[in-house]
């Protein structure tokens, strides 16, 4: 499980990896125990996440842009995915920020049993759904430099 970071944000107090791991540790209850899992749920799917520590300290995981964020709050771990409303959910897995266009959440409370074959498929369709984004965006842009440099 190969886990990049290089958020400039987690250089004070080490790698966004190690806040994450540092987080995990200072939770010390059922959110850290929940937060470890889905983020390991995420390595197995993505071996090449990245991970990053933003908005003042708020798990990242991104690859070709971000997959989800991992937010914890006294009663709920929060798992919001940057791109969720245009994510298949046949498992009916986001339960939270439903009436958005863009963001979907998952939030996790303390008893409940994580649907990990869903969540990973979540997972990877965001990896895909990236991916796609990505490339779709790159050969307009490559066009548009082509086009400008003949002018």
């Amino acid at each position: 499980m190969n886990s990049k970071s290089g958020s400039k944000e987690g250089q004070g107090g080490g790698s966004p990896s190690r806040l994450i791991d540092a987080r995990i540790k200072e939770l010390g209850d059922w959110r850290g125990k929940t937060l470890a899992r889905v983020r390991c749920l995420i390595k197995e799917v993505c071996l090449d996440v990245v991970e990053e520590w933003k908005w003042g300290g708020v798990p990242v995981w991104e690859h070709a842009g971000i997959i989800c964020t991992g937010e914890t709050y006294k009663a709920v771990v929060k798992l919001t995915f940057a791109n969720g409303a245009s994510l298949a959910d046949p498992s009916g897995l986001f339960n939270s920020s439903l009436e958005g266009n863009m963001r979907r959440a998952i939030d996790i409370h303390e008893d409940d049993k994580i649907n990990e074959r869903a969540l990973k498929n979540l997972v990877r369709a965001a990896v895909e759904y990236n991916q796609i984004k990505l490339k779709s965006k790159a050969p307009a842009g490559t066009r548009a430099k082509t086009h400008k440099s003949k002018k």
